[in-house]
């Protein structure tokens, strides 16, 4: 399984954004960790080791194994790291609208704080997404007999969007968000065909059996989430991943929207681009079919 984040064709990450991605999954003192270090990043940043073991209440083993498990050496490039992300947010005066949206903000804030958290999401997103994962998948996509996208909640929402432009440039593709028929659709798909699975957390059980059941019938799976261990990765042939931290009134749910319709406009544009001809001649014809269903201009 190839999964998405920190290759050599991939831009580097914020060390911030690794440890959302692998917050879940990390061990309850290396939690402990991770929530001093997302509290107060600017802060770890001028401390040293036995302080932040401190602030965790765990050992400074335990801070060393969780700078590993992020995919640091050590310690010292920890601190680089959230010293080096500190100036960039200073360097942008983002301090202010990078914090959490409460219930004292006015609306201008509020506006202020959901647009930041909606821009962030595509950089941030732009930045670790794996070229060569894309790569692939883009193939698999560009190969394939059929595609079927899944996604339930939200990301039918844009599990739709992935369908209606494969299918204006000729791409035969489904988009599914009944667990029923996600699962009688997935096991009539064969060797060639492509699935792919919409989901923010990685653990929405409908559509990881869905992906599951495609896998077992020789599909190429594919998933696009926020947390590159969550469940929907053991089914996945490729894992692309999205950032986009929650917050209080969740303008993150939103926002990990806006990231995964990032990854989807790049998947189709690289599907496009390799049945160039007929995609221009399909999206052509598809504009001229819809021409007379547009109001005149005045």
């Amino acid at each position: 399984m190839a999964v998405a984040g920190f290759d050599n064709e991939s831009r580097e990450a914020s060390p911030l954004v690794r440890i959302r991605s692998l917050l879940p999954d990390l061990a309850p003192a290396e939690q402990r960790v991770a929530a001093a270090v997302l509290a107060n990043p600017a802060l770890v940043a001028r401390s040293n080791i036995t302080e932040l073991a401190e602030a965790a209440a765990t050992s400074e083993t335990t801070v060393i194994r969780f700078c590993k498990t992020i995919g640091l050496r050590g310690y010292p490039e920890l601190r680089i790291a959230l010293a080096a992300d500190a100036a960039r947010a200073e360097a942008r005066d983002d301090r202010h609208l990078g914090g959490d949206i409460t219930p004292s903000d006015d609306l201008a804030e509020v506006v202020g704080k959901v647009a930041f958290a909606d821009a962030r999401a595509v950089e941030e997103t732009a930045r670790q997404l794996d070229v060569g994962t894309l790569r692939k998948v883009v193939a698999a996509v560009a190969a394939a007999g059929r595609v079927d996208i899944y996604g339930v909640g939200a990301n039918a929402f844009v599990a739709a969007d992935l369908q209606q432009k494969l299918h204006r440039i000729g791409r035969v593709s489904f988009a599914w968000s009944d667990t029923h028929i996600m699962l009688t659709s997935a096991a009539v798909l064969s060797p060639g065909d492509v699935a792919i699975g919409l989901s923010h957390t990685g653990a929405t059980a409908d559509t990881v059996e869905a992906l599951r059941v495609a896998r077992g019938h020789g599909a190429t799976t594919v998933a696009l989430t926020s947390f590159p261990r969550s469940p929907i990765h053991q089914v996945s042939d490729h894992l692309l991943t999205t950032v986009a931290p929650e917050t209080t009134f969740r303008s993150g749910a939103t926002a990990s929207r806006i990231a995964q319709l990032t990854v989807i406009d790049c998947l189709f544009v690289g599907v496009a681009q390799l049945h160039l001809d007929s995609a221009r001649k399909a999206l052509r014809a598809t504009y001229e079919a819809v021409g007379d269903h547009r109001l005149p201009e005045p």
